[in-house]
């Protein structure tokens, strides 16, 4: 009787493995991924890994308001006629993704549905949890040696806080890259798709080219400015908006900010280590025209997605309560968002 496999990793090769077979090689593979460090850094692996094994690629970041379940994207990537694509950190909720092509995904989050006709490689519910960039490694493994592409998993390892949960993957990256180039090529990649551009196209080039988180910070590449430009834009809005005192009213805390930055979340990380006994809710009006996007975070053991879910406006959609059990949040038009702030004990005008 064969052992069973017990290396998340191995396991998840040899799915990915399998998956590639029902894809066609005459055709380029779309490559649809988010575009925080996490996402591009999936991006970039799969790109290399697929480009060294002799498939064609179209990568396409999925950027601000984007949604892969969303009739015009889909409509773009059915226009393509891709022989597969590859969803990366986007999420995972129910319907069908593309008809008739082999479709798979790579996701950390909390699922929302299954898919019909996509084969889900999913971190959800292992421990410790991997980020999708670490999932995307173990995956590119099944294609070829992909050591010396490991940097890219830690960069989407830092990206989303996960550096220090214990994998062996990151250790490895730092005692060959050094902690301090990852951690600052990490938040310079993450800099782009916070600024009031949300283009993050210069930072996947970076990944794409560069060997090394060194490489990214030498300045030897052009994109390496508006990285830093975006950077400078993002730390100066952050800085204005952590001066926005909270609204407390019982376990929760409210901050509502006006800004083209997507500084919410970073806002809400930050508010959550000051105010460890309250679920910080941090909102948007300035992000997106038309929307109120919000970040919740808590350091209590709370599940913020069953929270957002017993608090479900009646106007919100699919871009509502995403994420995971400590850090969660979406976005509403300003009807459900007010109609969310009574729900939680926010009726009346907020004010601090």
């Amino acid at each position: 009787m064969t052992a069973p496999i017990r290396d998340p990793g191995l396991r998840l090769a040899n799915r990915f493995r399998e998956a590639m077979s029902f894809v066609d090689r005459d055709d380029p593979v779309a490559l649809l991924g988010h575009f925080d460090a996490d996402g591009l850094s999936a991006m970039a692996i799969l790109h290399r890994m697929l480009a060294r094994a002799g498939w064609g690629v179209w990568p396409r970041i999925v950027g601000r308001g984007e949604r892969v379940w969303s009739d015009p994207l889909r409509t773009e990537v059915m226009g393509r006629a891709p022989g597969g694509v590859i969803v990366l950190d986007l999420g995972v909720e129910a319907g069908v993704v593309f008809p008739g092509i082999p479709t798979i995904i790579i996701d950390h989050h909390v699922p929302r549905g299954s898919p019909e006709g996509a084969l889900i490689l999913s971190g959800y519910g292992l421990e410790p949890q991997p980020t999708t960039s670490l999932l995307t490694w173990w995956a590119a493994t099944a294609l070829g040696p992909a050591e010396d592409l490991l940097w890219l998993a830690a960069i989407g390892l830092i990206g989303d806080m996960a550096d220090r949960a214990g994998f062996p993957e990151m250790d490895r990256a730092n005692a060959r890259w050094g902690k301090t180039a990852l951690r600052d090529a990490a938040a310079l990649l993450n800099a782009p798709r916070r600024s009031a551009s949300g283009d993050a196209t210069p930072a996947l080039r970076l990944l794409m080219r560069c060997d090394g988180p060194r490489d990214i910070l030498s300045g030897d590449h052009p994109e390496t400015a508006r990285l830093l430009a975006a950077r400078d834009e993002v730390r100066a809005a952050t800085e204005a908006a952590r001066r926005v005192p909270p609204v407390i009213r019982g376990d929760i805390a409210l901050i509502e900010l006006d800004t083209p930055c997507q500084i919410h979340p970073l806002v809400a990380q930050s508010w959550k280590g000051r105010l460890r006994d309250r679920i910080v809710i941090v909102a948007n009006r300035g992000y997106r025209d038309g929307w109120v996007h919000f970040a919740a975070r808590t350091a209590r053991p709370v599940d913020l997605t069953r929270f957002l879910a017993a608090h479900r406006p009646s106007g919100a959609g699919d871009e509502y309560g995403g994420g995971h059990a400590a850090a969660s949040g979406g976005a509403l038009r300003p009807e459900a968002w007010t109609e969310f702030l009574e729900r939680i004990g926010f009726g009346e005008a907020v004010a601090p």
